[in-house]
């Protein structure tokens, strides 16, 4: 085919490219800005744009189709074009769907966890030597490219509930219709989509539904709203799930499960509710727990997701895509289990248009509670580009209504702060799904031990 990405710099959009580039399809795109690593990832797979922004010639009658990102709009130069040629313009999950009808699709959703369940599950699947395609929403270690398709038995989706297109205002998990889906739990995001709670929990009751008639739904089951949609499911085989029994031997986490122990490379209860999860979606489809603890033991989280990037004897930096309140607490709750003999000081960016909106502070209370020292950092440019309502020091600090945390609006004094103090026995974990303002956090982690 001749496929044609209107907004090709996305993270999802820009894989998907490249996967398809791969199998053997004729690729061209564009975008009106390509960040990296898209950009140098794009250039190397020899489908990079030639020239920024949009162009009408980019679009012609010998195109098979049209895969449109969200980042364009309705209005787009390219998107009216091919309207115009009345072309087939697909949303990338509408168009994963549609390559992946003959197969068994595996699709983990839920508010927080997915990156992390889905990259379990394909971690164990590839330590066991099983082919499958995906759609994963970060790098794993073993593959260079975040989508795979092919004729492989089985497709494992990351299921994510924001919006398909401009043109396709329903939610992409609700396109895949699978066979086996999970559930990792329910907590209010999205808001400038979903503006209520009721929403937004709506929308996983619309997916649970969708599974296919004697499929299986796996759900963490201390999820009372989870509990509440599963209870009226029918033709859907449900199987609930918990917190792995652990402890915490020398910093590291010990599975007990069975009769066996297994050390594990990732830790903190939530890791270990995501580890159960996706046991339970590959015993699904005939792995056994005794290969699956065997492969899952070799794991060691996906990128930005509690990700180590500096270490010594007496400090380790952590970095975390966490920005949503339910996700902030578990990962700070994790880091300080984990070393409890340090300190830990944690930083988190405010980036996201929820975590940004005034009315939705509020449920960020006592998120970073577990730190012993929390800096909460958000830019006021940033705010006004989003065209979102002014937000100040004292909203975000009462917002947060913890006293460990401390609120602040310039990245460089925060990180000149932490740049002078003694790390000896303490850690620090850096949350965003931003950069704090283009900070190199690798490099600075670096330079701190």
């Amino acid at each position: 085919m001749r496929v044609h990405f209107i907004a090709i710099g996305g993270s999802a959009m820009h894989n998907l490219a490249i996967a398809l580039k791969r199998k053997g399809h004729t690729i061209s795109g564009s975008d009106d800005e390509i960040f990296e690593p898209s950009k140098s990832r794009l250039k190397a797979n020899g489908i990079l744009p030639k020239e920024i922004g949009w162009n009408t010639q980019n679009i012609s009658e010998k195109l098979d189709a049209i895969i449109l990102g969200m980042h364009a709009r309705k209005d787009n130069l390219e998107l009216l074009e091919a309207q115009r040629l009345g072309l087939k313009i697909y949303s990338y999950p509408e168009f994963i769907y549609e390559q992946s009808k003959d197969q068994i699709r595996l699709v983990i959703g839920g508010s927080h966890g997915k990156t992390t369940i889905t990259s379990m599950i394909l971690h164990v699947m590839n330590e066991l030597n099983i082919e499958t395609d995906y759609l994963v929403g970060a790098i794993l270690e073993g593959f260079d490219c975040m989508v795979k398709l092919s004729d492989a038995k089985y497709i494992v989706i990351e299921g994510d509930e924001y919006l398909s297109s401009p043109l396709d205002l329903k939610p992409k998990f609700h396109w895949y219709k699978p066979q086996i889906a999970l559930l990792s739990g329910v907590a209010w995001d999205h808001i400038n989509v979903f503006p209520t709670f009721d929403n937004y929990i709506e929308q996983f009751d619309i997916f649970a539904k969708s599974i296919q008639d004697k499929g299986s739904l796996i759900y963490y089951d201390r999820d009372q709203y989870l509990n509440h949609i599963v209870s009226e499911l029918t033709g859907v085989k449900s199987l609930g799930y918990d917190t792995l029994p652990y402890k915490i031997i020398k910093n590291k986490t010990v599975v007990d499960f069975e009769g066996n122990a297994y050390t594990l490379n990732v830790f903190g209860e939530h890791n270990l509710q995501n580890m159960n999860g996706a046991r339970l979606v590959l015993n699904e489809i005939g792995i056994s727990n005794t290969d699956f603890f065997k492969a899952i033991q070799s794991f060691k989280g996906a990128a930005k997701r509690l990700e180590t990037i500096a270490a010594n004897k007496v400090t380790t930096i952590f970095k975390d895509f966490a920005h949503s309140p339910s996700k902030l607490k578990a990962t700070t709750q994790a880091v300080k289990a984990q070393y409890p003999e340090r300190k830990l000081i944690a930083c988190m960016e405010l980036h996201t248009f929820s975590s940004l909106k005034k009315d939705f502070l509020p449920e960020y209370k006592n998120a970073m509670a577990a730190a012993d020292e929390a800096y909460v950092y958000f830019s006021p440019a940033v705010v006004e580009h989003k065209k979102l309502d002014p937000i100040t020091i004292k909203d975000v600090a009462a917002g947060f209504h913890s006293h460990n945390v401390k609120v602040c609006t310039d990245s460089s004094e925060l990180f000149d702060l932490l740049k002078r103090r003694d790390w000896t026995e303490s850690n620090l974990l850096l949350m965003s799904s931003g950069t704090f303002d283009g900070i190199d956090l690798n490099g600075f982690a670096n330079s701190l031990i």
